[in-house]
């Protein structure tokens, strides 16, 4: 009986909880995918998808059971298992971030000393599951779309590893509840104004708030930084020769990405799942909602940046990673760090 009460009941909970988080999860994405479309169709005056549903809302559901239909076609010069396994790979490590994303104080499956660097961790395995189906698609399109997507990835990685350092240093904690809490004073707090959307990250560190953003659109493929399927030289990139459910699963891995970087920036620079203003009628809403509308927001943001700014060249793509994004968040950590000791602010 002890051995059920320590080790099986609490790994029914942890898989009832992740059943849960995955289908809401999914179904967040599957509006996220809608959004994205509808927003870009605003933006180049369209009504966007309509028809399926109320105004279009059950547009993506009606893509998921498309693909799911369709006929797999696995290419014959292809490595068959590497083809099938590169989106599988892809679209698990995606899902597999969120265990350690908070969503409300206490609302997280797997609340870690160190969840900051899980997510850093199996977000850079992500690269695999790209350069598996570029590869494995035996396509010279394919290939240089993986080898793309690869360089790029792993470019922007370095500096979103230091715009977190800097947030780390601020906090003092790799606990990504930590990080948040902390945010419940700052800027705001010290010149003696009760605690309010001042007091986040985003206003101290905002260089880096920008950096991480732009970063995270190049990380996760979006435009302006969409080389790898850059329809126009590429085709479709790496997912040339991917169809029906293996290139839903792609497409369902890069949207959990972004909505994952969403959730990074909500926790990092934006409090969380804390209210924009610490008194009365804001402080009645419950943590979780105001968690989704600022990861909401920050989608409308990727967004926007997809419907009007124009592609970059591969050639700005890397200089703007290595010669601009680098040496500037390499000196904010260091000027971050001195301003800290100096002031006598660093976390304890």
């Amino acid at each position: 009986m002890e051995f059920f009460g320590t080790y099986v009941w609490p790994a029914i909970v942890i898989v009832a909880q992740s059943l849960l988080f995955l289908v809401v999860l999914l179904v967040l994405i599957a509006y996220i995918l809608l959004a994205d479309r509808k927003i870009w169709a605003a933006v180049q005056m369209r009504r966007g998808p309509n028809v399926v549903g109320p105004w279009g809302l059950f547009q993506s559901f009606a893509d998921l059971l498309k693909f799911v239909l369709k006929e797999p076609t696995v290419p014959a010069a292809s490595d068959k298992i590497v083809f099938l396994l590169a989106p599988l790979v892809a679209v698990t490590l995606a899902l597999a971030t969120f265990a350690v994303v908070p969503v409300a104080e206490g609302w997280v499956i797997a609340d870690i000393n160190i969840g900051i660097l899980y997510i850093f961790a199996i977000a850079s395995l992500e690269v695999y599951g790209v350069i598996m189906g570029g590869w494995a698609s035996n396509s010279k399109y394919a290939f240089l779309g993986a080898l793309r997507s690869a360089a790029q990835m792993v470019s922007y990685e370095v500096s979103i590893g230091f715009v977190i350092v800097t947030v780390l240093l601020c906090v003092g904690s790799l606990n990504l509840t930590d990080i948040v809490l902390a945010q419940n004073t700052g800027l705001g707090t010290m010149l003696g104004l009760p605690g309010s959307f001042l007091d986040w990250h985003w206003l101290a560190l905002f260089p880096m708030f920008v950096i991480f953003f732009i970063s995270a659109l190049a990380e996760t493929n979006r435009p302006p930084f969409d080389l790898p399927e850059a329809e126009s030289e590429l085709v479709a990139g790496f997912m040339v020769e991917y169809g029906s459910t293996p290139y839903m699963m792609f497409m369902l891995g890069e949207y959990a990405a972004i909505t994952l970087m969403c959730s990074l920036m909500t926790i990092l620079f934006l409090g969380g799942w804390l209210p924009p203003f610490d008194f009365a009628p804001f402080t009645w809403v419950p943590g979780v909602i105001w968690f989704l509308l600022k990861v909401a927001f920050c989608f409308f943001l990727f967004a926007m940046v997809k419907a009007f700014v124009p592609r970059y060249r591969y050639d700005q793509l890397m200089r703007l990673g290595w010669k601009v994004f680098l040496p500037i968040s390499l000196a904010s950590v260091v000027v971050v760090a001195f301003v800290l000791q100096v002031t006598g602010w660093a976390a304890s």
